[in-house]
């Protein structure tokens, strides 16, 4: 009885220290406006505070650098239409299925790339970022990766100062967003990639990388502590048929573009009904393009 109090003890003194790091981090950054201050909330403090082991004044820079580079980037305002042609092929997409947990899931399939443009490459990934938070569930804050190394070479790898550049975007501006990886069958060669990749992040985001082979047993088992089979699809050892398809998903992007506008609100230089009507137009040019699946 007597340990079972004091593990409680323990437990409410955490919860009123984290409380008070993020009080004292709230003061630290200052008086914030607009989208700063929609994008600052508890929970979001609390999520840099753990990226930065708590430390008031690192957590400070990071997040006070995520607030300028969002001022400049804007992923908020990003719209299907702007980055459609990078998602032909369903390179990356948000799919339709959560983890056990109920966790959005981003699918990412390296060897269906299609574009040479690392700025674009970059801010399709942004915009689904963005998007996989805005269809998290209240209770989570965390989305799963699935990536299948299906066609996957080092000829259409990505390259290294990419890798480097979308490392410290999850990282930096993303912190505790990511709850964990799977990287499904990778080849043995992607070994050689992986060696350089692997200095780029840093030690809580490299744990959160799992390495998946469909032969070994503990592999499986990991899939399955995860996910439920028969969602999962057939690509990532599950039982689904479910495909990716650039018509449907279109469409799913262009009714959460109209979700995002309402959860932002309208930029400086255009009306909410303005963006609006611009989003709704785009839903029949977007669907309407040539389908690469």
């Amino acid at each position: 009885m007597f340990r079972r109090k004091q593990h409680s003890h323990t437990e409410e003194n955490d919860g009123t220290h984290q409380e008070a790091k993020i009080n004292e981090l709230k003061s630290a950054i200052g008086p914030i406006s607009g989208r700063s201050k929609q994008f600052c909330s508890d929970a979001c403090f609390r999520r840099y505070l753990v990226a930065r082991s708590w430390n008031v004044d690192k957590s400070k820079k990071m997040l006070e650098d995520t607030l300028k580079w969002r001022a400049v980037y804007k992923p908020e305002e990003i719209r299907w239409q702007e980055v459609a042609m990078e998602g032909e092929t369903g390179k990356v997409y948000r799919a339709t299925f959560q983890d056990k947990e109920g966790r959005t899931v981003l699918v990412l399939r390296p060897g269906k790339q299609n574009t040479s443009s690392h700025d674009n490459q970059l801010r399709h990934l942004v915009y689904l970022l963005e998007n996989a938070i805005l269809n998290l569930p209240e209770s989570q804050e965390q989305m799963v990766w699935l990536i299948d190394f299906g066609g996957w070479s080092l000829s259409n790898s990505v390259p290294i100062k990419m890798a480097r550049e979308t490392a410290h975007v999850l990282q930096n501006h993303y912190p505790e967003r990511l709850a964990v990886a799977f990287l499904y069958n990778p080849p043995r060669i992607f070994e050689t990639f992986w060696k350089v990749v692997k200095y780029f992040l840093d030690p809580t985001t490299f744990q959160k990388v799992k390495f998946v082979y469909p032969k070994n047993k503990e592999s499986l088992e990991i899939m399955q502590k995860h996910f439920d089979e028969n969602v999962l699809p057939k690509e990532f050892g599950g039982r689904s048929d479910a495909h990716y398809d650039y018509e449907e998903f279109s469409t799913l992007m262009a009714k959460d573009d109209l979700k995002s506008i309402k959860a932002w609100g309208a930029s400086d230089d255009k009306s909410s009904s303005t963006l609006v009507v611009e989003t709704e137009t785009s839903q029949a040019t977007a669907a309407s393009s040539p389908s690469t699946r």
